[in-house]
């Protein structure tokens, strides 16, 4: 009977495990969807499209409260150790870096409220769209490698958001010499280069995910170990 007892706490701790992992996944999803959906609004000026962006975010909000629960729930009842404890650990700080992205995606879908009817070259909205593209690959990248715990994509995407960070910048250079070309349009390129901003800084939380990653897979602080390899 004992033993019976224990297969079946073993089994339970198993369930929660993948559904922790599901739960994670699924938040993943509606986070690149809603960065999706905010992109295309602010392309398009779509305040309607924008309006429900902001609103969807309470839904990602919610998942992110069902991982937490879930997450401290096991540590207090499992005493996880080792690798499970970096798991469940790794969850929390991923479902928090997606929530903010989420933020951001919000943030976005805000700010294209506030843009007005005339519309701005299609050169600017290009270049926040291409920003848009780069981020959303790296948090999907972000996401495999903390399903398949490969520590190696999680170092490439850090280095690689470096890209995103120097886009930025170039973006910026081409708002600024927009605005001072025409001060009527200084209002709405205020609201777009924010809205590059909030991408670029879902590009940090795409970050983070893949550190969160490194630290599941093998227990080492990432950031550590890049500076190490620099210094070599």
């Amino acid at each position: 009977m004992a033993s019976t007892s224990s297969g079946h706490i073993v089994s339970s701790y198993e369930e929660e495990l993948i559904e922790l992992t599901r739960l994670t996944s699924e938040m993943g999803g509606m986070v690149e969807q809603l960065v999706i959906s905010a992109t295309d609004a602010l392309v398009r000026v779509d305040h309607e499209a924008a309006r429900k962006v902001v609103s969807d975010d309470r839904l990602i909000d919610e998942k992110q409260r069902q991982i937490d629960e879930l997450a401290v729930s096991m540590i207090a009842r499992r005493q996880p150790m080792a690798s499970d404890l970096r798991k469940i650990v790794g969850s929390i700080h991923v479902a928090t870096d997606l929530e903010r992205i989420g933020d951001m995606a919000k943030s976005v879908g805000r700010r294209t409220i506030q843009i007005g009817g005339q519309r701005l070259s299609n050169q600017l909205y290009a270049g926040v769209k291409h920003m848009s593209e780069l981020v959303l690959a790296q948090i999907n990248k972000a996401l495999d490698a903390v399903t398949t715990l490969d520590d190696v994509v999680a170092v490439q995407i850090c280095d690689a958001d470096e890209e995103v960070d120097a886009l930025y910048m170039s973006l910026f250079r081409e708002f600024l010499t927009y605005m001072m070309e025409d001060p009527r349009n200084i209002t709405d390129c205020t609201h777009l280069l924010f809205c590059a901003k909030n991408l670029e800084r879902a590009g940090d939380h795409a970050t983070n995910i893949a550190e969160a990653a490194y630290y599941i897979k093998t227990g080492r602080n990432l950031p550590a170990e890049l500076d190490a390899r620099d210094d070599d």
